[in-house]
């Protein structure tokens, strides 16, 4: 069958950059679904995006739809046709319903008996008619946060739409979509390009290139690095290149070309954070650092555009910058002027949910919490008075112009502020480090004040939410629930502490709750949502540990609050799954499983009521074993909690192999579930071996 590539381009007004990667990927997704449900084949595809335009190259697309014979089978003979041979209404109505006359349908054999079968050829259709009606649709069920309308028409977009280019092969597809009809005119730069025809698909990324239009997101992404560099090895600076940043410019040009400016360098007095923070967010600018990694007084912009005039673009971006700049040195200074106590005091005023109080409520929450914690931890009456300090100020920066201005600063400048007004450095640098971790594979706190902290915050905003009925629903998580969740159990598995679990984090959490009166549902319903939760966090990290699935379900199956302690045990299984004899050990455990179930309730192992040397040496083994496996636990080691639980696998099988297990005497076999019920709630307590499969 014949192929052509085909080209869909929506060329619109400024796209905000934030949006442009998520649009390209659904029209993409969209355009190629479609081909795929209409049955038309395609080899591949290529997505193209600057500010102005979204555009998706399919190649080696077919021309037509390819013809089917659809079969359909009817009724019985026996109930399509009557005695004398003629067609019944059962056989007319089936004619019907397939657009077939009764003379066009067949009788066939199927499965020992005779059937009606009606037998159609659909011609397939051409890819052009298809793209002319189908597209309109496809290309309104795009989706974005923010959609707006324009002139007179009801279509919504996330930009009004001026041009379009549908283009199959050589043949303009003239689809009518948003008050424009489609055609083989793009348009290049807004002020370097003009409007140009593409003759083929093909041709789109050269003709865009004479036009100062890089189309390819990548390769202007490239091209800003390359610049970059060239100014570093030009200029001998150092350009720090923030991720996030580089893809937000990368969406903002369409022809980048890099220039660097300068700025007063009295504002190298402004902590190196609030500048770089300044003129990435208000101005999307790199700053520039010295082979020492200490800040100069220089900028990177990505102009788009060509290198002319660069002198005088250079001179407009350093007089708004110097605008920028002088606002951050005024907050920086107003905010030296306030009192830390003061600026506690006014989060008593800040909002931090209706059904939860002020931030000074959560504050005071979290200080309760840490110094409990302190205490299980035996902290010195030192260590004490610093924990205390930094719980009592950790969000006081909440109150500044800095921070109000710059949100992602709060823990940077509380840090700054708190050593410029002579605070403890420990206690200064918990003031930071409780915000870490911000996101998956962000730093842990360091020290144990800042981690104490960190865990006491984000636990109480987990609980405290569920504990009003707010939870995250699908992919909707306004207020970060999981992340402080994840950022929980990276804490605790960082630090390990052997006094503190999840459980008592919880309940130490609720019961603050419940005494304060917020707590609005059931405690215990309350924390059992909470586990699951956690549970759900936790099986993250094991999955990208690389733990198998069934592993991770095992361990998850057990006691999952002491975090650290989970990943220890998953680690020691997945070890154990390359031994030969390990298929042995769950065997043993499974089947004990499989009949400590019935059991009976309050029935306790007695031996005077066992009978053979096999369980006697079944229980001594459980015995030692118990042993063995709690001095383990005491000692938060999974292999020697392990290996203490192994050795009872082949004494298990022993008593299998001897011991009729469901005796007649209601004594003896009540003994011995009971002891499997033992042995099992003991092995329970590490994993549930029966989730571990085998290959056959």
């Amino acid at each position: 069958m014949a192929e052509r590539d085909l080209l869909v381009e929506i060329g619109c007004e400024e796209i905000p950059a934030r949006f442009v990667e998520g649009a390209l990927k659904q029209l993409d997704q969209k355009l190629t679904a479609w081909l795929k449900e209409n049955r038309i084949d395609f080899a591949r595809s290529r997505t193209y995006a600057t500010p102005r335009r979204l555009a998706v190259l399919v190649e080696a697309v077919g021309e037509k739809q390819p013809d089917v014979e659809e079969e359909v089978r009817g009724p019985a003979k026996r109930i399509a046709v009557d005695a004398e041979g003629n067609w019944t209404k059962a056989a007319e109505g089936f004619a019907r319903k397939q657009g077939l006359s009764v003379d066009e349908l067949v009788l066939e054999e199927h499965k020992g008996e005779t059937y009606v079968f009606a037998k159609k050829h659909q011609e397939g259709r051409l890819t052009a008619d298809l793209l002319r009606e189908g597209l309109p649709e496809l290309l309104s069920s795009l989706h974005f946060p923010k959609t707006m309308r324009w002139g007179s028409r009801r279509t919504r977009f996330i930009r009004p739409v001026r041009w379009m280019v549908c283009l199959f092969g050589e043949e303009t597809v003239p689809v009518e979509w948003a008050g424009v009809t489609a055609g083989n005119r793009t348009r290049g730069h807004r002020f370097l390009g003009e409007e140009a025809v593409v003759s083929s698909p093909g041709e789109y990324t050269d003709i865009l290139r004479k036009q100062y239009v890089i189309a390819d997101p990548s390769e202007r992404r490239q091209k800003i690095l390359d610049q970059l560099r060239q100014l570093e090895e030009k200029k001998g600076w150092k350009i720090p290149v923030d991720e996030g940043l580089l893809d937000e410019v990368t969406y903002l040009v369409e022809y980048p070309t890099a220039l660097y400016g300068t700025f007063d360098e009295e504002y190298l007095a402004i902590p190196a954070p609030v500048l770089i923070t300044t003129m990435r967010e208000h101005q999307r600018y790199f700053p520039v650092e010295d082979s020492e990694g200490n800040l100069l007084a220089h900028f990177i912009t990505v102009r788009n555009g060509n290198d002319q005039s660069l002198d005088q673009v250079a001179k407009g971006n350093e007089k708004v910058l110097s605008a920028r700049l002088a606002d951050a040195r005024f907050f920086y200074e107003e905010d030296l002027k306030l009192p830390i106590e003061k600026a506690v005091k006014r989060l008593d005023k800040v909002v931090y949910f209706d059904e939860l109080g002020t931030v000074g409520d959560q504050v005071r929450r979290i200080r309760s919490m840490v110094l409990q914690l302190a205490d299980r931890l035996g902290f010195s009456d030192t260590e004490v008075d610093k924990l205390r300090r930094a719980a009592e100020i950790a969000k006081f920066d909440l109150s500044t112009h800095m921070v109000d201005e710059f949100p992602e600063l709060s823990g940077v400048m509380g840090k700054e502020y708190a050593r410029k007004a002579g605070e403890d450095e420990a206690v200064a640098e918990a003031i930071l480090e409780h915000h870490y971790p911000r996101f998956a594979g962000d730093r842990l706190p360091a020290s144990t004040l800042g981690a104490l902290i960190s865990v006491a915050d984000k636990v109480d905003a987990v609980v405290s939410a569920f504990a009003i009925g707010i939870q995250p629903t699908g992919s909707q998580d306004p207020y970060g629930l999981r992340r402080r969740a994840a950022g929980v159990i990276q804490i605790l598995i960082d630090q390990a502490w052997k006094s503190i679990s999840l459980k008592e984090l919880i309940s130490i959490a609720l019961d603050r709750l419940s005494v304060d009166g917020w707590l609005k549902r059931p405690a215990d319903e309350v924390r059992e949502e909470l586990m699951q939760f956690f549970a759900l966090r936790l099986k993250a990290v094991l999955q990208e540990e690389g733990i198998r699935y069934d592993i991770i379900d095992a361990v998850l199956a057990a006691d999952i609050t002491r975090p650290k302690l989970v990943l220890d045990k998953a680690r020691v299984l997945a070890e154990q799954v390359e031994q030969e004899d390990f298929k042995n050990v769950v065997e043993a455990f499974s089947r004990a499983a499989n009949l400590a179930e019935k059991a009976k309730e309050g029935v306790e192992v007695d031996r005077d009521y066992m009978s053979s040397k096999e369980e006697h040496a079944l229980h001594g083994a459980y015995q030692e074993a118990s042993l063995s496996f709690a001095e383990g636990m005491s000692k938060r080691d999974a292999r020697k909690m392990y290996e203490a639980l192994v050795n009872l696998a082949p004494v298990i099988h022993e008593f299998f192999e001897h011991v009729l297990v469901m005796a007649e005497d209601d004594r003896v076999r009540n003994n011995r579930l009971a002891l499997l019920r033992q042995i099992n709630q003991l092995v329970s307590q590490f994993a549930a071996f029966k989730h571990i499969v085998f290959a056959s």
